[in-house]
């Protein structure tokens, strides 16, 4: 891994206020239907690939999925309450090698509890529920260690290319954004 942004630490920091709480790892992405119009989901932080790229996961059978293929540009807002701190993360969804892809997909896959690996054997997201009553076979709580990696199962892959913190404690608030581009300067922005 290559150095640290300067605002890892600050994330990390506001990450470890708000303790053992799922919602520390909840992040909101903003992306572009094929309509133009937008959309927000929220998704679960899963690790970092490299100093400035999020691992996210996703099931390629879901509407986010092709509108990321269509429209790779995204924003994520990270609110972490008990800090009282907004990370905006914007970036892009980048290309991966297909056998470094299916090695971090694997890595991924062993990593989650048999009842976040059956998420991914339940009916594609989106689709019309089937009448009648809900048949437990259709959605199972639970996928043992031996269960293969499905095909649908995907790691996002999000190249940060800027990312502005709001602190919200305190009068008045303090904005400040880095910039790839700029080799994640700092710069002080209005609240």
């Amino acid at each position: 891994m290559t150095e640290l942004p300067p605002w890892r630490p600050l994330l990390r920091a506001a990450r470890q206020r708000e303790g053992r709480s799922p919602a520390a790892r909840w992040l909101q992405l903003a992306s572009v239907a094929a309509d133009g119009s937008p959309r927000v989901r929220t998704l679960v932080f899963r690790g970092w690939a490299d100093a400035s790229v999020l691992e996210l996961l996703t099931d390629g059978r879901s509407a986010k999925a092709v509108e990321l293929r269509r429209q790779p540009a995204v924003e994520l807002c990270w609110l972490l309450v008990r800090a009282r701190s907004q990370f905006r993360l914007r970036g892009r969804l980048l290309e991966a090698d297909a056998a470094a892809d299916r090695a971090a997909r694997l890595r991924h896959w062993q990593g989650l509890s048999p009842g976040g690996r059956a998420l991914w054997a339940w009916p594609a997201p989106g689709a019309p529920l089937e009448p009648g009553p809900c048949c437990a076979a259709s959605f199972p709580a639970a996928l043992d260690d031996a269960t293969p990696l499905p095909r649908h199962f995907q790691l996002l892959l999000i190249q940060l290319q800027q990312v502005e913190l709001l602190e919200l404690g305190g009068h008045p608030h303090r904005r400040r954004r880095w910039r790839l581009e700029q080799g994640w300067r700092e710069e002080d922005l209005n609240p």
